[in-house]
């Protein structure tokens, strides 16, 4: 019998987000895919959880993939997880699952919390249509991306640092414009807030902005007014 692999969503912050299906099916399989050992030791722990854990992340993807095909076909049951949300949405793991479907072994979502439709939810703005960027290029293609999206007939979601807000608020001014933009930061954690404000005003104000913890941005779309 080949084993299955549960693809299985974890907290964005708060540890007691997670689902109940989700710490069964991290009690029930042998293995357990992880971005950083360290994060997930953390949640693992919380529960009272021991499992083997290996190293599956951006990097290592491609040289990996094969061999946890070799273990679920030899029976293995395998979670992936990320260090926070959904797997496989702007984290590691496509290649995985489209291995894993090509080759007949099942696999399982554990639904449970996603950053962007968390921040798309209490921002404020239009969610009957929206486009997930993500993190924007650092340098080679970044003010071509920028005015892609800025021709897009949507909300659009950015993931940011800290280090690289302010620049990518300058950046939203000049090629949107002075659209609505909502700034979630620290979802679900002590210090969450969200900042609901058009650009020009959010930029006059940018001192009050706390470079820090993890930011998610939406663009309200063209011609949206509040």
């Amino acid at each position: 019998m080949v084993g299955s692999l549960y693809i299985v969503s974890t907290p964005i912050g708060n540890l007691d987000d997670i689902t109940k299906r989700a710490v069964d099916i991290l009690r029930l399989v042998d293995v357990i895919l992880c971005e950083d050992t360290r994060v997930t030791k953390k949640l693992l722990n919380h529960f009272k959880i021991e499992k083997k854990l290996f190293v599956y992340n951006d990097i290592n993807e491609h040289k990996k993939a094969k061999g946890i095909l070799d273990l679920l076909s030899s029976g293995t049951n395998v979670a992936l997880v990320s260090d926070a949300g959904t797997p496989c949405i702007s984290d590691p793991g496509y290649r995985l699952v489209n291995l894993s479907q090509k080759n007949d072994i099942n696999v399982f979502s554990i639904p449970g919390p996603c950053s962007v439709i968390s921040a798309l939810s209490i921002s404020g703005l239009p969610t009957d249509n929206f486009f997930f960027q993500g993190f924007l290029p650092k340098k080679k293609g970044r003010h071509t991306k920028l005015g892609e999206l800025a021709g897009l007939k949507c909300s659009v979601v950015l993931f940011e640092s800290p280090k690289r807000v302010i620049k990518t608020l300058n950046n939203i001014e000049k090629y949107f414009g002075d659209r609505y933009v909502a700034i979630c930061r620290e979802l679900t954690k002590i210090y969450e807030e969200v900042v609901l404000d058009k650009i020009s005003n959010i930029l006059l104000n940018k001192e009050n902005i706390k470079l820090k913890g993890e930011f998610i941005i939406i663009i309200a779309k063209d011609g949206y007014k509040n």
